[in-house]
């Protein structure tokens, strides 16, 4: 360990000097009670070091001691149902050590270095083994089988492999390098967060990351190991989206990071997150999730960690081969601490204040999810799927870090207050949102759910498209003023907001609607379409046909159980039947 001291203080950025064995981003220790802090410039021999704990009362002359590593996170069981600080401090056991407040200085292993695992070996005496192989398994809990891989950058024979009660720090494999080296093992392993986990290929996204969401699903979907963004003003339903996400989404593992969120939404996710039901195993869908808390009121710079932190967990779980979803909420306030410290650092100013290198940072985060063939010797596959949440100032979509997040992901759920205002939930605007996942996903669709199925997306958004464009004659001029087909597609339209794209979050069946489920449902209503545009043609009325009753009938559909999809033949049947008796 090599010493310095503090020449200046400046909120969480702290200036020392005399330090020549620093590099860039090595953790040091600072002050007399040994804050947590990271070097993030070098200039002659001056470090400048954010500090992820509250800086009050340090000074000039206090020490400055390098610990000569990056920051980095602890990886191995324990992680599932973890709640950790945006440098993966865990909250409980600092709760359970030194109370409500978090007190400055305090370390405490990310993993409980007491608890033991039972450890149940899969490789055998004599394997030859590279990194990324599997060297046996840990139930973490009823829901998640933890797979211990042998770390990056070890290869060999293995010479020892154990079975029983571990912890993470104790030997539980011994592998003899081609240099004849033995390498000792344990559950556990570190990375640093800035440095993106290796993997053997990465590979084109072409299964959707089905979310039961029907807009998200049906219009706009994302694919495993895609990126997405949801930006909204306040009120929006940001919160209620990433939830249902979190809940309802085709992923293994949920890495959830509250970055600079208000503390009572944060309060509210450590509420609700443990009491909620997984709908995919029964069990409480904290088992499979890991939540990153680092709120509005924690230091800034913690924030800045906080994403990279959050990202290093899914990469090591995706890595064992499991879909993770992975949610930013939210990446303004991430950049907010950027421009925080960019300004301390007195860097020039890019776009309203925020650093020149906002871009380039958004990007690198976003570059680490994907679908990737993972290292060892099984082409094991695992995804991450990332979707930030963006909080615009006033809901303005002109603001540096939405458009520097459009430029790198490839779904945009814009979010929209007045469709909230008006309780259309989700209220994500399907004339400004898109997808570039469609043309990957459509064989997909195609084989699995139906052959139609792009079709009946390209006239459901075709159709919605054509509504706003007719909304601005009928403000002008009024609806009678419209031809009949015209009128029907303002009522077509009418059907796919309603009955199909608006969805209740908290009714039991309505939260959440298959992909079978939904194709019925978007067929319906174009063969419906379809048919009064028939009946139009010889000269039935319009007002006879949108008052059939199994509109109606459908309508309630929704609410319908995903048992009963035979159900939508029956309809479509009494559908063309009514049609035939009013002609």
């Amino acid at each position: 360990m090599s010493k310095s001291q503090i020449v200046k203080v400046s909120g969480p950025l702290v200036v020392a000097k005399d330090m020549p064995e620093a590099r860039m981003y090595d953790v040091v220790k600072v002050g007399k009670e040994e804050l947590i802090g990271e070097i993030v410039e070098i200039r002659g021999d001056q470090l400048s070091i954010q500090v992820y704990e509250e800086t009050g009362g340090l000074g000039p002359g206090d020490p400055v001691v390098t610990t000569g590593a990056p920051l980095s996170v602890e990886l191995g069981p324990g992680l599932l149902e973890g709640i950790y600080d945006g440098i993966q401090r865990p909250l409980e056991a600092i709760y359970n050590k030194v109370g409500d407040l978090i007190t400055r200085g305090i370390a405490v292993p990310s993993l409980d270095r007491e608890k033991k695992w039972q450890f149940v070996p899969k490789a055998k005496k004599g394997d030859q083994l590279e990194a990324g192989d599997i060297l046996g398994t840990v139930q973490e809990n009823p829901v998640i089988e933890h797979r211990i891989m042998v770390p990056y950058g070890i290869s060999g024979q293995l010479k020892e492999l154990k079975s029983g009660e571990y912890t993470v720090a104790e030997t539980i494999a011994v592998i003899k390098t081609a240099s004849g080296e033995e390498k000792e093992l344990c559950m556990m392993q570190q990375w640093p967060v800035r440095k993106r986990r290796v993997y053997k290929q990465k590979l084109a996204p072409t299964v959707p990351l089905s979310t039961g969401q029907r807009i998200i699903d049906s219009l706009f979907p994302l694919a495993k190991g895609g990126t997405a963004c949801i930006p909204g003003p306040f009120g929006s339903g940001k919160t209620v989206v990433q939830h249902q996400l979190a809940k309802w989404a085709d992923a293994d593992i949920v890495v959830y990071i509250g970055c600079g969120e208000r503390g009572n939404e944060m309060t509210d996710v450590l509420i609700e997150l443990p009491e909620i039901e997984d709908p995919h195993t029964g069990q409480p869908l904290m088992k499979r999730t890991v939540l990153i808390a680092n709120t509005s009121n924690m230091p800034v710079a913690a924030r800045e960690a906080s994403i990279y932190t959050g990202i290093t967990i899914a990469e090591y779980f995706r890595d064992m081969g499991y879909d993770v979803a992975l949610m930013a909420d939210s990446t303004s306030r991430w950049a907010e601490a950027l421009r925080e410290m960019s300004g301390r650092l007195e860097e020039m100013p890019g776009e309203e204040g925020y650093p020149a290198y906002l871009a380039t940072k958004l990007a690198d985060f976003y570059e680490r999810a994907g679908l990737v063939i993972a290292l060892g010797q099984d082409q094991r596959r695992g995804s991450i799927s990332a979707i930030g949440a963006v909080s615009p100032p006033g809901g303005d979509m002109s603001d540096p870090v939405v458009q520097a997040t459009l430029k790198v992901v490839k779904v945009f759920w814009g979010l929209d207050d007045k469709l909230a205002f008006r309780r259309h939930f989700p209220a994500i605007n399907w004339l400004t949102s898109y997808s570039l996942y469609v043309e990957n996903l459509q064989d997909y669709f195609g084989k699995e759910i139906a052959a139609d199925w792009m079709k009946l997306r390209q006239q459901a958004v075709a159709l919605l498209q054509k509504e706003a464009e007719l909304e601005e004659i009928v403000r002008l001029i009024g609806k009678d003023s419209l031809s009949p087909a015209d009128q029907l597609t303002l009522e077509t339209a009418k059907l796919i907001r309603e009955d199909f794209l608006h969805q209740n979050a908290f009714h039991k069946v309505d939260s959440y609607t298959s992909l079978q489920k939904q194709y019925h449902m978007l067929r319906f209503i174009l063969l419906a379409e379809e048919r009064f545009r028939q009946a139009l043609g010889q000269k039935i009325s319009l007002n006879k046909l949108i008052s059939l009753p199994v509109l109606e009938e459908f309508s309630k559909s929704k609410f319908m159980a995903e048992d009963d999809l035979s159900k939508f033949d029956l309809m479509e049947k009494k559908l063309l039947e009514q049609i035939e008796a009013i002609k």
